[in-house]
């Protein structure tokens, strides 16, 4: 079937002349031409972004994002109003222009504006001089302008470059960081290998969940490391950086000085270490890096979803070396936890959130830190679209809301009955059994609850799927797992890996 070339064309997004401004019959054209479809641009971006932020954040901010205009190397994103786009541009942006230049081929500046005043964004860009053009600052310049009255917000995030202190985040130090009995152990860690590189802890291998706060803990060890002494030479990476810079330099035949590179830190932090697993270059070289560190009496740091001994493919000399030092779990934030990062989030963005508000959120069972600060966002924003004050009232309104639902539509009663005896490797004869066995009460209980809070199906149904078990125990189950989700980390890690299988299975 042919396609219009003027609306759905099947352009290439990865061209370079799509911005140049050439028409396809060679003519030069007066103003900069869009032949890119931009709403297929804008899906691969979306696609892109979903992998790389919280499934909360995603929804709540960058799903409901859109191409305004492409003029030159300038693409203006829109949002639906004010605030989404303001806080689109000061969490999202990197990421966002990140994603729009892998997909172009090309480096772009993103700007931001509420849908419709996309003009006036532009208008406020000014014509670069040769001279600022050859700035690398330049683009941070022109887009760092005052909010106008019309809505079109200016940029506040740096380049996409890694800062000049070793690719640390200016915003994730110690004074944000907040502290509780979940993370308490990995923070005191850290705070050791910051004041003392190269002694107590070498490595420090942290690990946790996902938005728990693994890379907070990372660029707060390189910020306050520098405090005490500028002159230490400090790198954050994460695990694809690194990988990606060894295969770069065995293509350009740069081995040398990458290894020149890498072997003269003085605290090196690497983030993610897992996806290096089964990758036999980049874990020789990381292999070989660490033991120069080490042996120079350098420090290093790595953080990962799982402990070593978890990680598959990981070469057994690989998980030797990271066994040798200091293991800190970072585990989910109990209710006072949650309760202390959102008081700490209401202060950052200066705001007065009430006591029950407060509450409310904290008891909502959110896996990760991430979740947490994405349901507050949902109310800010919500609070703020609609003029209304912040009560409990709202709160409850803005997280009972249609994208959860429709994820709850999404999974069945099979789904969280499989994946609870996948993660408890019991049978599902066990669950719908009469063994009365701790090790089968706890899945079978569990699997009540996310039954309840992952599905659609009414107690009646939970029940027969678990035997034919009437409704009184089917609630007595759920009763129990919230009493204990409170007090027992073990439980809320259960829980919410479990979860997470979940989510994933739904997105896939």
């Amino acid at each position: 079937m042919a396609r219009h070339d003027t609306t759905d064309a099947d352009h290439s997004v990865g061209t370079e002349h799509a911005l140049n401004g050439s028409s396809n019959g060679g003519h030069e054209s007066t103003r900069p031409a869009e032949p890119v479809d931009t709403r297929k641009l804008w899906k691969f971006v979306l696609l892109e972004l979903e992998r790389k932020v919280s499934r909360t954040a995603f929804d709540n901010w960058v799903r409901h994002t859109a191409i305004g205009k492409i003029e030159g190397d300038q693409v203006v994103v829109t949002g639906p109003n004010v605030f989404s786009v303001q806080t689109i541009q000061s969490r999202y942006a990197n990421h966002i222009e990140a994603a729009l230049s892998s997909q172009l081929g090309r480096t772009v500046s993103a700007h931001f504006a509420v849908a419709g005043q996309e003009a006036n964004a532009l208008n406020r860009i000014k014509p670069a001089s040769s001279s600022s053009r050859s700035d690398s600052n330049g683009s941070a310049q022109r887009r760092g302008q005052a909010a106008s009255a019309e809505g079109s917000v200016g940029m506040k995030q740096g380049r996409l470059e890694p800062a000049t202190s070793g690719g640390l985040n200016p915003r994730l130090r110690y004074d944000n960081y907040v502290v509780g009995s979940s993370n308490q152990l990995a923070h005191a860690a850290s705070l050791a290998v910051a004041e003392n590189p190269g002694h107590l802890y070498n490595p420090l291998f942290v690990y946790g969940g996902v938005g728990l706060g693994k890379t907070h803990l990372l660029h707060s060890i390189g910020h306050r490391a520098l405090e005490l002494n500028a002159s230490l030479t400090i790198l954050y990476v994460t695990s694809e950086t690194f990988t990606n810079e060894v295969i770069n330099a065995i293509r350009s035949q740069k081995m040398d000085d990458f290894r020149a590179r890498y072997r003269s830190i003085d605290i090196l932090m690497i983030d993610d270490i897992q996806f290096i697993a089964g990758k036999e270059s980049t874990q020789e070289e990381f292999f070989h890096t660490f033991n120069t560190l080490y042996q120079n009496g350098k420090h290093v740091v790595i953080s990962s979803d799982k402990p070593p001994r978890a990680i598959a493919s990981l070469e057994e000399r690989m998980r030797s070396r990271f066994e040798g030092g200091l293991i800190a779990d970072v585990q989910s934030p109990d209710y006072e936890m949650r309760t202390a990062i959102l008081r700490a989030k209401g202060e950052e963005l200066k705001v007065n959130l009430p006591d029950d508000v407060v509450q409310y959120v904290a008891h909502k069972d959110q896996t990760n830190i991430r979740e947490l600060e994405g349901a507050l966002n949902k109310i800010l924003m919500m609070a703020q679209l609609y003029r209304r004050p912040l009560t409990l009232q709202l709160a409850m309104e803005s997280l009972t809301d249609a994208s959860i639902s429709q994820r709850r539509a999404g999974v069945t009663i099979q789904d969280v009955v499989s994946a609870v005896t996948t993660y408890f490797k019991v049978s599902e004869k066990d669950l719908s059994g009469r063994n009365r066995k701790r090790e089968i009460v706890v899945p079978r209980q569990i699997a009540m609850y996310l039954l309840r809070e992952e599905t659609t199906a009414p107690l009646k149904d939970i029940g027969r799927a678990l035997g034919d078990r009437d409704h009184t125990t089917v609630l007595h189950g759920i009763e129990k797992v919230e009493q204990n989700l409170e007090k027992d980390s073990v439980l809320r890690t259960q829980v919410m890996a479990i979860r997470e299988s979940l989510i994933t299975r739904t997105r896939t």
